[in-house]
C-alpha cells in the first residue's frame, strides 16, 4: 500500500504520524484526489478525521507556499459550513493541527508559514467584519449566507485569491432552496478569480453520492459556449 502522506512536507508528515496511529479511509482516498486538484466529494462519517481529510493538503500547501505579497488577497481557502456552531467547532478543531505542524518545524529546522484563520458568520460582530476586510485570514470559515454578503460588498475583494473551497455537511444542502444559493454564490465566486477554486466537499451520507456530486461540481461553459458539468472525483 503506498503512503498516503507521501506528497505531504516533512513538518506535515511528522505531525500526523506522531498524532495518529494510520490515516483513516476518507483520508487515504480522499488526498490523493485533492492533491491532483480534482473537484472532490468524500464520504466522511462522524469520527473519520473528515475535518483533516479535507483540510490537511490546504494546510500543507498554505505551510509551505509563500504568502501573497498583497495581504487583501491572502484568504485563499475557503470553509462553508451550513451551521454557525459547526464553523466555530472548525476553528477550534484547526488549532492542535497548525500548532502541531509548527512545532514539528522547529523540531526538524524547517521554516514554514502558520497559516492564520478568521471566521465570519450572522454572529461576528460589524468590527470584526471590518478586521476581516483590513486582514482577511489564510483560511476563512463562513455560511453560504455570509458568503453571498461578502460577494456583494466590499468584502468580495478579499476572495480573489481563493483557490479551494470546502463545503462541510453539503448533503444537507443538496437539493434545496438554501443549497441553489449556494451554487449561485459559487458561480459568482468563479467569476471573481483568475483560477477556477477547487471544490472539495464532505458528505456523511451514502446515497445518492451521484446526485451529491452534481450539485457540487456545478456546470461550466466551454469556449464555444457548450454546457458541460464539471467533474467530480468521488
Amino acid at each position: 500500500m503506498s503512503d498516503p502522506l507521501a506528497a505531504f512536507a516533512d513538518p506535515v508528515r511528522e505531525w500526523f504520524t506522531s498524532t495518529f496511529r494510520e490515516a483513516t479511509a476518507p483520508q487515504r482516498e480522499g488526498w490523493p484526489a485533492i492533491a491532483n486538484g480534482n473537484h472532490t466529494l468524500i464520504l466522511a462519517p462522524t469520527g473519520t478525521g473528515k475535518t483533516l481529510s479535507a483540510f490537511l493538503w490546504a494546510l500543507n500547501r498554505l505551510a509551505v507556499e509563500d504568502v501573497p505579497e498583497d495581504p487583501k488577497a491572502r484568504t485563499r481557502v475557503l470553509y462553508l459550513s451550513p451551521l454557525r456552531a459547526l464553523a466555530v467547532d472548525v476553528e477550534k478543531n484547526l488549532r492542535a493541527p497548525l500548532q502541531g505542524i509548527g512545532f514539528a518545524a522547529e523540531r526538524l529546522g524547517t521554516d514554514v508559514h502558520t497559516p492564520t484563520v478568521g471566521v465570519r458568520t450572522g454572529d461576528t460582530s460589524a468590527a470584526d467584519r471590518r478586521q476581516l476586510v483590513r486582514h482577511p485570514p489564510d483560511i476563512l470559515i463562513t455560511t453560504p449566507e455570509s458568503l453571498f454578503l461578502m460577494l456583494t460588498s466590499q468584502a468580495r475583494e478579499t476572495l480573489a485569491n481563493v483557490e479551494a473551497v470546502i463545503i462541510d455537511e453539503i448533503h444537507a444542502m443538496a437539493g434545496t432552496k438554501r443549497g441553489a444559493h449556494l451554487m449561485f454564490s459559487l458561480e459568482r465566486l468563479e467569476e471573481l478569480t483568475e483560477q477556477s477554486p477547487q471544490r472539495i466537499a464532505l458528505s456523511a451520507t451514502q446515497r445518492p453520492l451521484d446526485e451529491i456530486a452534481r450539485f457540487l461540481g456545478g456546470n461550466e461553459v466551454g469556449v464555444d459556449g457548450t454546457v458541460s458539468p464539471r467533474p467530480v472525483t468521488v
